[in-house]
C-alpha cells in the first residue's frame, strides 16, 4: 500500500508518501518523489504512530449502568466507594471479561498500548494479564498493594507482575508509604505513578516527594505548581473528559506554554468508553471552553509520542522504516494532520495496511 498526504510523528508534521509491506514501513518520502509503479493499492491520507492511552483504570469496566451521582471520593476513592464496592461484588471472571471487551474496543481504534493503574494488589494485576493475553494491545499495569502499612514480601510479589506501583494521591497515602514503595520501585527498576491535586489542590512538595515517574490528573494545579513539576522532570497524564464529569479541568494551555511532557488518557471505564479519539476532541474544544486553548499539535503529542517516549520506546513515536509498532493510516485530509488527528479522528478513518494481491499465473 502506498499513502500520499503527510506524516505526524515525533518530528512533526509533514507532507509525504509512505510505502508499506502489510504493516511494515518500507519507505518514507517527499510527496512528488515517488517512483512506484505497479497494482499497489494508494490512499490519500496521514500516517501517524499508533496511539498510546495514557491512564486508564479498565477494572472499573464491569459498570454497564450511569454511576451515581457524586463528589468523585464518593465514586471512586478507596475503599468504600461506589466503585470498590462494584469491584469487590463482581466475579473474576465477569471482570476478566469486560477488561477484554474494553482493551478489544481499544484495538478496533487503533491503540497500541494502555497504561493502567490496576486496583485489587497482586490478583488484580494478575486479572489483568490474564484478561488481555494474546491480544494485540500491550498492557502496562501499575499495581497498587493492599497492605498498610506496606508489607515487603506483598510488595515484591506485586513488583515481580506489575510494571510498577500506581496510588490514589499523596493526602491519602502517608510519607513513610509513599517512600517504602518509591524504594523498592527503584531497585528493581520498575515505575512510580501517582494521582495528584484531582479533586483539590494539593502542595507540589507532597507529591513531588519522593519524585514520582508520572502525575495524573493536576485538575487543580497551578501555574505554578506546574512549573515546579516541569522544574523535576515529571511528566503528567491528563483525563480531561473524566474531570469534566466533576467540574475541573487540567489547565492543558499552561501545560503547552511551560513545556510539560503530557500524556493523554480516558480515566476510569465506568465513566465513559476507552476512546482516544474522543478524548482527543474533548481536550480540544474544552479548552476553549474554559478559555485556556491548546493547540493541536501539542494533543496529538500527548496522543502519538510522549507515552511512547516516557515508556522508553522512541523509535516507536517515529513513522520509519524498522519502527518496532506499526503506525496507524487515517484516511483524512492532510492539510494540517495535527488538527485532523486531534478533531477528526475516528475508528471508521483508520485504514488497515494490508499486502497487494497477488498476480494469477497464467
Amino acid at each position: 500500500m502506498l499513502v500520499e498526504g503527510a506524516v505526524l510523528d515525533a518530528d512533526g508534521p509533514r507532507p509525504a508518501y509512505v510505502r508499506f509491506a502489510g504493516s511494515k514501513v518500507l519507505e518514507v518520502g517527499r510527496l512528488g518523489t515517488d517512483s512506484t509503479r505497479g497494482r499497489l493499492r494508494r490512499v490519500r491520507g496521514i500516517v501517524i504512530p499508533a496511539p498510546v492511552n495514557g491512564h486508564t483504570h479498565l477494572g472499573d469496566a464491569v459498570s454497564v449502568r450511569e454511576p451515581p451521582a457524586g463528589p468523585v471520593e464518593q465514586l471512586v476513592g478507596a475503599p468504600q466507594s461506589y466503585k470498590f464496592r462494584l469491584l469487590a461484588g463482581t466475579p473474576a471472571p465477569a471482570k476478566r471479561s469486560a477488561i477484554r471487551r474494553a482493551v478489544r474496543r481499544m484495538g478496533r481504534e487503533g491503540v497500541a498500548a494502555f497504561l493502567d493503574f490496576r486496583e485489587e494488589g497482586v490478583a488484580g494485576v494478575r486479572l489483568l494479564r490474564r484478561a488481555i493475553d494474546g491480544l494485540p494491545v500491550r498492557g502496562f499495569v501499575f499495581g497498587r498493594p493492599l497492605q498498610r502499612p506496606v508489607e515487603s514480601r506483598e510488595l515484591a510479589t506485586l513488583l515481580e507482575v506489575a510494571d510498577g506501583v500506581g496510588l490514589s494521591s499523596g493526602r491519602e497515602e502517608p510519607e513513610a508509604v509513599r517512600r517504602a514503595i518509591v524504594r523498592a520501585c527503584r531497585a528493581r527498576h520498575k515505575r512510580f505513578a501517582l494521582h495528584a491535586s484531582e479533586a483539590v489542590r494539593e502542595a507540589p512538595e507532597v507529591y513531588l516527594d519522593p519524585r514520582p515517574d508520572l502525575l495524573v490528573h493536576l485538575a487543580r494545579a497551578t501555574p505554578d505548581d506546574l512549573a515546579a513539576v516541569r522544574d523535576d522532570g515529571v511528566a503528567v497524564a491528563v483525563c480531561p473528559r473524566s474531570n469534566a464529569l466533576f467540574g475541573r479541568q487540567p489547565d492543558l494551555g499552561a501545560m503547552e506554554r511551560l513545556g510539560l511532557r503530557v500524556l493523554l488518557g480516558t480515566d476510569n471505564a465506568m465513566l465513559h468508553a476507552p476512546s482516544i479519539w474522543a478524548e482527543l476532541q474533548f481536550a480540544y474544544a474544552a479548552s476553549r471552553l474554559v478559555g485556556r486553548p491548546v493547540s493541536a499539535a501539542f494533543l496529538a503529542r500527548a496522543a502519538l509520542v510522549e507515552p511512547w517516549r516516557w515508556l522508553g520506546l522512541p523509535a516507536a513515536a517515529r513513522v520509519a522504516p524498522g519502527s518496532p509498532v506499526p503506525p496507524l493510516v487515517l484516511r483524512l485530509p492532510p492539510e494540517d494532520p495535527a488538527y485532523q488527528v486531534a478533531t477528526r479522528a475516528t475508528e471508521q478513518v483508520i485504514v488497515r495496511p494490508r499486502p497487494a494481491p497477488r498476480r494469477s499465473r497464467a
